[in-house]
Formats: C-alpha cells, structure tokens, sequence
C-alpha cells in the first residue's frame, strides 16, 4: 500500500477522545488529526513521540490530517486500522500470505455469524476460507510484538464465530498483521486480556488457524513482508 501524498511530519502533543490527536507540525502549527484507532494504543501515545500524518484528499473535510505512524523510540509503527485488511488482501494476491494461496475468489466484509462481517471471505473449489485480521501495533519488549493492547471482548466474540465456522466444515484463519518491523515473533497479551488468550487456545483447539505476519514501513509505502511465529504456551 502506497501513501497517495507524501506524510507531514510532526510531533505529538496528545491523544484524546480516542478518535481526536493534537499535533504540532515542523512549520510551527498545531492541527488536530483524526486517530483511526479505537484501542489503547499503549506506548504510542506519549507526548513529544515523532508522528507522520497523511493529507486528506478533501480538501473541505473537517480534519484535514490522519494519524498514519509514530517512531516509539525502537521502530516506525502503523497506527492506523483502516489500513490491515487492505494490506492483507494485497499480500493474498501478491502471494505473501502462502496459508492463504489457492483460492479464486475474495470478498470482503461479507456478513457471517451472529451479525458480524468477516473481513476477508475467500472461496475456491473446497470450503470456503474465513480471515479474520488484527492489527498489532504493541510492544513492550524489544523483538516482542504484542496482542491485545487492551481488553477486546469484540475480538473474543470472533474466535467463538471463527470457531464455529470450523464446525460447519469451512476453514478459519485468524492473521495477526505487525505494523511495525523490529518484531520477530508474536505473544498474546494474558496479562492485559486473559479472557482473550483463553478464547484463543481454545479457538486453537477447534481447528482455527492462526498466523502472524510483520510489515516494512516507510514514509511511503506499507508492505506485508514475513511471517513472524505466533509464540504459545
């Protein structure tokens, strides 16, 4: 994925009503950019962190900034959530994601379960594939990247409609996307979210799958690049 417009750099003065972020910009000004992330964001949200925002392509729109990456000290991170399913879908098609490989159709969004929309159908001449993507962002150990960063009941109600795919003998696959590339493996947060690690041990043991796979970023482009192993107990 691509940044249509080159990122403004600047520095963060403070997130706030998760969707809002104040920011001042090298010439000076300080804007007020849209954060397209409901999560804690833990670590990433610290006043005076190095920030890149992308230009609306409207230019009436109210905020005319989006929050794109931050430099924690370690690595560039992509903090936006509108952005996984799309970089997971290019990867599908680019080969990247070789667990998915071999399917001749994808849909998105496409609704399923207990009014929920999956985020990546795919179907070919077997049964049809469920994708469910995470954004990973945290890190709180070098080399370690981490999920969730905060309590997710949504996302234990997906392993439990994932699960029940399995049982009526599709495939399900949950894709854990790293937006940042100083990680080489994948731990799930119990400490911040032991539900969600109980939920996914025994999603696991239904016959859901599970990968996780880091990205490379720049101050242009997003791109899916390895496959990270998804540490268990």
């Amino acid at each position: 994925m691509r940044f249509p417009n080159p990122l403004v750099k600047g520095t963060l003065i403070k997130r706030y009503k998760r969707f809002l972020t104040d920011v001042e910009l090298e010439s000076g000004d300080v804007v007020t950019a849209h954060c397209a992330n409901p999560g804690s964001m833990l670590g990433l949200t610290d006043p005076g962190l190095e920030v890149w925002l992308s230009p609306a392509a409207n230019p009436e729109r109210k905020l005319r900034y989006t929050w794109e990456m931050v430099h924690d000290g370690r690595a560039l991170v992509g903090i936006n959530t509108a952005h996984p399913n799309g970089l997971v879908a290019e990867a599908i098609e680019a080969g990247t994601i070789t667990e998915l490989q071999g399917y001749g159709s994808q849909r998105r969004e496409v609704k399923y379960g207990r009014n929920s929309r999956i985020d990546i159908l795919l179907k070919g001449d077997g049964p049809a594939c469920y994708v469910e993507v995470k954004n990973v962002h945290l890190s709180r150990v070098p080399g370690t990247a981490e999920f969730p960063d905060s309590v997710t009941a949504r996302g234990a109600k997906h392993l439990v409609e994932m699960t029940d795919m399995v049982a009526q003998g599709h495939r399900a696959i949950m894709v854990y996307l790293i937006q940042r590339g100083d990680c080489d493996h994948l731990s799930i947060a119990a400490d911040i979210d032991p539900n969600y690690d109980e939920g996914l041990t025994r999603a696991l043991e239904s016959g859901v799958e599970a990968v996780a796979y880091s990205c490379k970023l720049t101050l242009e482009a997003i791109t899916v690049e390895n496959a990270v192993p998804l540490a268990r107990p």
